[in-house]
């Protein structure tokens, strides 16, 4: 984390000084911040987000600030991300059919914008089951992924999931030729 990036990341509170001097004093205490003006925050299932970061920064754009928190990836994201991200996905037409004949789509994702608050990892590394930057904060005025761009990333690592699974599962078992409801094998019965 950069000064520069923890200047960005106070922006979204209501007293950036105060919160600047809270992480001068303590500069491993992770914090809570509000969303919608600074920054959205996209929260993912730990997996899945991380399918999507390795979507973003090998065939895409890259990605802004991330931070992992318990079992999620919060993926920090262009403000109004939050309103607009939940309708994109539900237009979205998903490959492929999971487990039970269900449509295969992406995990549910926690959509965190105006009226949000979440916990953001401390400036220095802290408690190791803490909160922490995959992708840390390094300047004012970070690049964030906007709907569009974590919409794509998301169906790209949904698709790759089920292609994972599939590769998994081994192919499908045919059919013995000539076996008919009334000709089954004697070891059918």
């Amino acid at each position: 984390m950069t000064p520069a990036g923890a200047d960005w990341l106070a922006s979204a509170a209501a007293s950036p000084r105060s919160t600047l001097s809270r992480w001068a004093a303590r500069p491993t205490a992770p914090t809570v911040l509000t969303c919608g003006s600074a920054f959205d925050v996209v929260s993912v299932p730990c997996v899945f987000g991380r399918r999507m970061l390795e979507r973003l920064w090998a065939e895409g754009p890259g990605s802004g600030p991330v931070a992992a928190y318990r079992d999620r990836t919060l993926l920090f994201a262009v403000p109004g991300t939050a309103q607009r991200l939940p309708s994109l996905l539900s237009w979205q037409r998903w490959d492929g059919t999971g487990a039970g004949g269900r449509d295969e789509t992406a995990p549910p994702l926690l959509c965190h914008g105006v009226g949000d608050a979440v916990t953001v990892p401390p400036l220095l590394p802290g408690a190791p089951s803490g909160p922490h930057w995959l992708v840390a904060p390094e300047t004012r005025h970070p690049w964030l992924p906007g709907p569009e761009v974590l919409l794509w990333a998301c169906v790209r690592a949904a698709r790759a999931t089920l292609r994972a699974a599939r590769a998994a599962a081994g192919p499908i078992p045919r059919p013995r030729t000539g076996a008919t409801p009334d000709r089954l094998p004697q070891s059918c019965c």
